[in-house]
């Protein structure tokens, strides 16, 4: 179907010639028996060479200390239910103090891949006319037009990841030779940008459409792809952390941006509550794909899962924040006094991306439902098979993430399925528009209202009254639109890696992570009714923010090595 598929790609084991600086930039590798000559004079070798770029790249959603966190859990959406130490280091603003932060966690481990996968794509784009023609012009081995705009790409998303992160960073666009200085000063934050734009525009020329690419390409970026990284790149860019004096002129370039893919390529899938687990959609830009993964794979059984389904740990644990934010099927907020909620009976009702993302209290659940609760009896209290206060590896929050834990995947029968790390996805795309466009005009227009409706309609909410409907008030101001579209951001891409960084890029610390974390607790009743009274949580599960928070420190092995060339983001020293 559609060629957007990020997949596993072997490390090619005969990288030679990446340079070093001693801030681990890129990495200088001894080399094998194979010479950097024979590399680029062997079409099949200069192929896989540019492949290993893609080893380097962000792909999965569960990345802290391999497999045990998340920046969910950083964010106002979750917790971690055994306070894993890299997730409570983030949540405690201690950046730096952790031992080993810098190899396991958000910080120094993607400061050192993204210059890996940078050094591979400058080295790639330096030898490009050195590769021979492929023997077979029809398929070629070597593609040296294609080639080009997936390094430029790849060295593009990686400079965004490290822009969205830190700010402006150290520019390295070209091979060093191994007594070259660089010690490479930082460039700002719009010199950066400009620089992934300018690869941008230049992939967008050398890249395929997913009609132009074969299923031996798959996992190849398109012009779809680097037009929404470029979507993205120029949404943040125009964001109040990045635009302090409020350019309206940047937002425009992101909502242009945005509207470019809006021209019938892509478009929302049916369904949501499988937005992760198709082999292909026509909502999907770019993801990666890995095959169905076993149960005891990666992250399921060691991090999602209840113990009791089978779990070994059940550590991803949503707040009661986020379950809030759910709004009723009507389209109103639960806040709403006409919504028709009713917080002893709190699931019932609620918008359908709730019952799609969120595993909670007596859900049915894999032939039995799903037992979160306490019970006084006369010999003592007892607990249900999914949550017990004696042992940590049982959720903190009386929620279970739904999302990361497909209902398929159960200890019996090793059941596998496909769960995505999507790149971008239309869905996404609306949004972004919406949020430039709310932005740059003096209030919204038709245009923001119908991308939510899109968004809205598909998630099942009911059409109900007004112009435009499904819950949303006709004639906003741009503030009322504002907070109704990053609401709709914060449930629709749920836990797929955006919420961390719109609260940062949004400044918004202060009102969703340093505010109380929450949870539920569930009570059985002798006649088998439940009652909930929704809890603060302990202070292991507290979060702080300073304002520093907005962007993260560079890594101080970094700052050290360089002699000072290098410096710090402020609050960090």
């Amino acid at each position: 179907m559609m060629k957007k598929y990020i997949k596993p790609i072997i490390v090619f084991s005969i990288i030679v010639g990446l340079t070093s600086c001693k801030k681990n930039f890129l990495e200088r590798t001894p080399g094998v028996a194979i010479s950097e000559d024979d590399i680029f004079s062997n079409p099949a070798l200069a192929a896989r060479y540019a492949d290993d770029a893609y080893n380097y790249l962000i792909n999965k959603y569960v990345r802290f200390n391999d497999h045990r966190g998340c920046v969910a859990q950083a964010s106002d959406e979750a917790v971690s239910g055994n306070s894993e130490g890299t997730v409570t280091s983030l949540n405690r603003g201690l950046y730096h103090e952790h031992a080993t932060m810098a190899s396991l966690n958000d910080i120094g481990d993607i400061w050192k891949r993204m210059y890996m996968g940078i050094a591979v794509a400058n080295k790639m784009l330096a030898n490009i006319s050195k590769v021979p023609p492929s023997p077979n012009a029809t398929v070629p081995i070597f593609d040296p037009k294609r080639v080009e705009g997936e390094m430029r790409f790849v060295r593009a998303l990686s400079y965004f990841e490290l822009t969205k992160r830190f700010g402006g960073v150290p520019i390295v666009d070209k091979v060093y030779g191994v007594n070259d200085d660089i010690n490479l000063p930082r460039n700002t934050f719009q010199e950066v940008t400009n620089f992934i734009l300018s690869d941008l525009d230049i992939a967008v020329t050398k890249l395929g459409t997913d009609a132009d690419y074969g299923a031996s390409n798959y996992g190849r970026p398109t012009i779809g792809a680097a037009q929404a990284l470029k979507a993205r790149v120029l949404l943040y860019a125009a964001s109040p952390l990045n635009n302090p004096s409020s350019d309206k002129n940047k937002w425009k370039a992101a909502a242009d941006a945005a509207l470019v893919l809006m021209d019938g390529r892509y478009a929302l899938q049916a369904t949501y509550e499988d937005i992760l687990n198709v082999p292909n959609s026509p909502e999907y830009i770019m993801i990666r794909i890995k095959g169905n993964t076993p149960l005891a794979g990666e992250m399921m059984q060691d991090f999602s899962m209840s113990p009791g389904s089978g779990g070994a740990q059940g550590q991803m644990n949503p707040t009661q924040n986020h379950v809030d934010m759910y709004e009723m099927a009507n389209g109103k907020p639960i806040t709403d006094p006409t919504s028709g909620y009713n917080p002893a009976n709190p699931y019932v009702g609620r918008e359908p991306r709730f019952y799609a993302n969120i595993i909670y209290n007596d859900m049915p659940w894999q032939g039995r439902r799903i037992e979160m609760w306490s019970q006084i009896t006369g010999t003592g209290t007892v607990y249900g098979k999914d949550w017990d206060p004696r042992n940590i590896t049982y959720t903190a929050t009386r929620y279970y993430c739904k999302k990361y834990w497909p209902e398929v995947y159960r200890t019996v029968g090793g059941s596998t399925t496909l769960l995505n790390y999507i790149y971008f996805r239309y869905a996404e795309v609306l949004l972004n528009y919406a949020e430039a466009q709310n932005e740059y005009l003096a209030a919204p227009d038709a245009s923001v209202y119908n991308a939510l409706v899109a968004i809205r309609q598909r998630a099942g909410i009911t059409k109900g009254s007004g112009i435009y409907g499904y819950g949303l008030k006709d004639n906003m101001t741009t503030a009322e639109m504002r907070e109704v579209i990053r609401h709709e951001r914060a449930i629709e891409l749920a836990f797929e890696d955006h919420r961390w960084y719109d609260i940062m890029r949004w400044k918004i610390g202060a009102t969703t992570i340093g505010v109380p974390m929450k949870g539920v607790d569930v009570v059985k009743n002798a006649n088998g009714t439940f009652t909930y009274n929704f809890i603060t949580l302990g202070n292991n599960f507290q979060k702080t923010w300073t304002e520093k928070q907005n962007l993260y420190p560079i890594p101080r092995t970094e700052i050290f090595k360089s002699k000072g060339v290098l410096t710090q983001n402020p609050g960090w020293e």
